[in-house]
Order: C-alpha cells, then structure tokens, then sequence
C-alpha cells in the first residue's frame, strides 16, 4: 500500500513538474539527456514557457505541489550559494495562503491534546480560522479569566505527510548525486537533510512556544519590540495557545500612514531590533517575513514592533558575533585582505585557500557596489555576490549563518520600502562597534574574570594536588633520564625538566594569588 501511495504521488509530482515545464531539468541530466528531445512532445512546453520566466515556473509547480514544497520553497529562497539568483527571488514571494482545514477537526484536536472539552477550558472558541499556513492554522478564543488568546494547532498527519515527502526527496537526491555530476556539486542529500531538519523542528509547538518566551524575555519592556506572553498550561505538542495581538501588517502600508505611523523610525527600529538580537542577545527570530511582523497604532511617533511565528530561531556563538561584526567592519573600510583572513580563521573557507585569490575575487564583487553612495547600498546585493565567489572557492556557510542571511535580507527588504532614503550602514555601524568595543578593555577583562570567577573558585582546592602531581612525575621523569639516557639525550631532557619546573613555579604563584584574592 505505501509503495502504491508513493507511485501515485510519483506520478502527480511529474505531471506538475511536466505541466510548469520543470521536466527539462530531469532531462537535462547526463542520465536522461539522450532523451531529451522528449520534451518538444510536452504541450505545455510551446505555451506556458513563453507566458513565464524559468523563476516563476518553479515557484508555480512548488505552490500546485501543495503546503510542504511550499515551506521547502521558502527554505531554499534562502539558499542563494547554491540556487540560481532568479529562482531565489521567485521563491522568497511564495507565502503561506493555503486553504484551513475544517474547524470541526481542530476543535477535537484541541480537545484531544488538553484532555478536555473546549467549553470546560475557554469561554468562547471560534470554529473559523483566523489564519492557517502550511503546517498549522489558528484559532480565536477567549479564556475563562476574560483573557482574548490565539490557539495554534497543527494540521491533521502532518508529520506522516512530511516524513513521505522528504523520503520521496532523498530518492530523487540519491538519483541526482549518482547520475548527474553538476547536481552532486549542490550536495542535494544535505540539502534535504536541512530542510528536513528545519520542518520536523517546527512540528513541535513546545519548542516554538520556549523560542517565544525566550525572545519576551530578552525584550521585557522594549520600547521597541513586544512579544505575546506564552500560556503555558495550555501548551503541547500539537497545540500552542498564545496572547492575542492586535496591529497593522507591517506590509500594509497604506494603512500605516494613515494611522501617522513614522515610517523612518520604523525602519531604523527594525534594524536596530536586528542586531540587537545578535550582538546583545545571540538569539534571533529567523522568520521574520512581513506576515510575521504587526505594528501597534498606540503611539504613531514612538512605533511598537509586534512579531509573531516562533517556529525558526537561530543562535550565535561569541566566534560567530566577533566574526560577523568584524567582516562587516573589515567590508566597508574596503578592507578585503582582513575579510579573506577571517573568512579563513573562522573555518568558513578550507584552510588550502589562497588569501591572495579569495581578497580578489571579494575586491571584484565589492568595488562596483561601494561606487554608489552608502544609502544605496544593499546588504542582499552584496551577500548575493559573496554567494557567487563562495561557489568558486567552496565556502562553507554554517546554517546559524545562513538563518542569520535570511533574516538580513528580510529586514533590509522590509526597511527599504518603509523609508527607501534610509541608510542601513550609518543606523547598523554604531550598534557593531559599540558591541566591539566592549569585548575589548580592561572593562571587558574584569566581565569575563566575573562571569568565570564561581568555576575557578571551585577549581582552586584541587590545584595544590594538582601541582604535587606535576612535580612528582617531573622527578620521576629527571631520574629515569639520568640513569636511562645518554648524555646527549639527558640534556635535553634536563631542559624539559627546568621547563617542568619553570610552569610548576608558575602554577604555584598563580595558586598562591588567587587563594589570596578569593579569601
């Protein structure tokens, strides 16, 4: 029966990719190419290629394929180091209008997950969704407090669905990377691995409702950010019950200008809540497309970002922050020679690469871009450059990079058209070197001795014995070269021995002053 349920949905998977005209990629493979001239026999190759671009036939097929290509479409509008400019720029415009299931079947869901009934739990249930997407939808209700909330739960089998569709797709992987030597260059199997990775992650609603409260936390009391309070008694995995908001989509805006919003500090805010997330916070939304993002019509002049969806989310290493703040830097002082270093420290580039060859070929994509005036300048536009040298020299980009890629194209998109005047570099370059500066300094030194300080505390009773050991086989060690060795030998291990005791002395001290400062 499962072999039977694949051929079918084998069989609609061609016939879409047949009818947006995406079968000549299948035939353009070494493998198939012989056939190739099968494709002139397609109707649909003499009608709907002339009416679209390659880009728009892909995006078509992904949305008639249904709500997971859909989410994997929207995966890969983030990968431009390995999809084609133009299929990326299509893909990033897919969004999730997919049709609700019956309320009916969420309410027994609901139902199901609390163990028990919707009128004993909330005062109101509304049966029509308020919104769905292609892995879950969302209700209105109201709590018995009076309290208005929103109820996410996810769609009937859709974790069955998913696991079909991804084992469908590492087929089709497996067969790329065996036959055709220009897909094994994009790595397909790890491809699907991550997008596997990244819809089994938002399957689990308790994870996106702990990435939630997380980001509340980190923004309690922003004048600039607010969050929807988690009910947590409420929560599980299929079922997430959240506050209600209430604001203007951030891409209606329209409507923003006639409630007096500032569009300007709107969009300062929204970079400057970006890179708070990095480098004050080292977690960030990774979802922020403009249906995820409302504004609050409270204060026009003072405008409050109001961010929903927390199924993907990304964190950063300390490496990571100081890497990103410094290639940034390093970039617009034009200083590529510092941007090839770090690319190569950071392990982003294999270590083989030659500084000289990767500080051209960014001098190349990067000189045409920073003729215009900063203003102009466009974060997406040189990222996607970069991409494009990546792919010559094998960058290896990390996926807590890449979510942050994403995320920066994103809020770049969103504040250009809130106020296109504004200058991305002069609102984001204070906020990096602020960060830099405090990593740096006798400041900085007396935080981490603080943050460290309980571990070396609860360290320091063991290291008398500590040094006891080292002195002790550094004895043993002298009289099994005085009476083993020869002559030669011997004096180059009494030079290790003198060493030995040199870093034992060394320990001594160190033990003896932070005895003296930990009394």
């Amino acid at each position: 029966m499962k072999i039977l349920s694949r051929l079918i949905r084998l069989i609609r998977i061609n016939f879409i990719l047949m009818r947006y005209n995406i079968d000549d990629v299948m035939v353009g493979t070494t493998w198939f190419y012989p056939l190739r001239f099968c494709v002139y026999f397609n109707p649909y190759y003499w009608t709907i290629r002339k009416k679209y671009t390659r880009g728009e036939r892909v995006r078509m097929a992904l949305e008639a394929l249904g709500p997971i290509y859909v989410k994997m479409g929207q995966i890969l509008s983030t990968r431009r180091d390995i999809v084609p400019d133009d299929i990326a720029l299509e893909l990033s415009k897919l969004q999730d209008c997919v049709p609700p299931f019956p309320g009916t079947i969420a309410k027994q869901m609901i139902e199901k997950a609390l163990n028990n009934s919707i009128e004993a739990t909330f005062a109101s249930f509304d049966i029509n969704a308020l919104a769905s997407a292609s892995i879950a939808q969302v209700h209105a209700a109201t709590l018995l407090s009076g309290e208005e909330v929103v109820i996410k739960v996810l769609r009937p089998n859709i974790e069955a669905i998913i696991d079909g569709d991804i084992d469908l797709l590492f087929t089709f992987a497996n067969l790329a990377e065996r036959y055709s030597s220009h897909a094994r260059r994009f790595k397909p199997k790890q491809l699907i691995l991550e997008i596997a990775q990244t819809l089994h992650d938002e399957l689990d609603l308790m994870r996106e409702a702990a990435n939630a409260s997380q980001l509340r936390r980190n923004f309690i009391g922003s004048p600039m950010l607010y969050v929807p309070k988690i009910h947590w008694p409420l929560c599980r995995a299929n079922v997430m019950v959240m506050e209600r908001i209430y604001g203007i989509p951030i891409h209606d805006i329209e409507r923003l200008k006639q409630s007096g919003i500032n569009l300007r500090k709107l969009a300062e805010r929204g970079i400057e809540i970006f890179f708070t997330q990095i480098f004050r916070d080292s977690f960030f939304h990774a979802d922020l497309h403009p249906g995820n993002i409302f504004v609050s019509v409270e204060n026009p002049d003072n405008p409050l970002y109001i961010i929903v969806d927390f199924g993907i989310t990304g964190s950063l290493s300390h490496e990571d922050q100081r890497y990103i703040a410094e290639n940034m830097i390093a970039f617009f002082k034009r200083d590529y020679q510092r941007v090839a270093e770090l690319h190569i420290a950071c392990g982003w580039l294999p270590p083989d690469t030659r500084i000289d060859q990767f500080e051209g070929a960014i001098r190349a994509v990067s000189e045409p871009i920073f003729e215009r005036p900063l203003r102009d300048i466009s974060f997406g536009q040189l990222l996607l450059r970069l991409f494009q040298v990546a792919r010559r020299f094998q960058l290896n980009i990390q996926p807590q990079l890449v979510l942050l890629q994403k995320t920066l194209l994103n809020i770049e998109g969103l504040s250009r058209q809130l106020a296109p005047e504004l200058d991305l570099w002069a609102t984001a370059a204070p906020q990096i070197e602020k960060w830099l500066k405090k990593q740096v300094g006798v400041k900085a030194f007396l935080r981490r001795v603080k943050t460290n300080l309980p571990l070396w505390s609860e360290q320091l009773p063991e290291l008398p014995g500590l040094i006891y050991e080292v002195l002790r086989e550094t004895k043993q060690r002298q009289e099994t070269l005085r009476f083993r060795q020869q002559d030669k030998m011997v004096g180059v291990g009494l030079t290790k021995i003198k060493f030995c005791y040199f870093f034992a002395g060394i320990l001594t001290t160190l033990a003896i002053v932070a005895t003296v400062i930990y009394l």
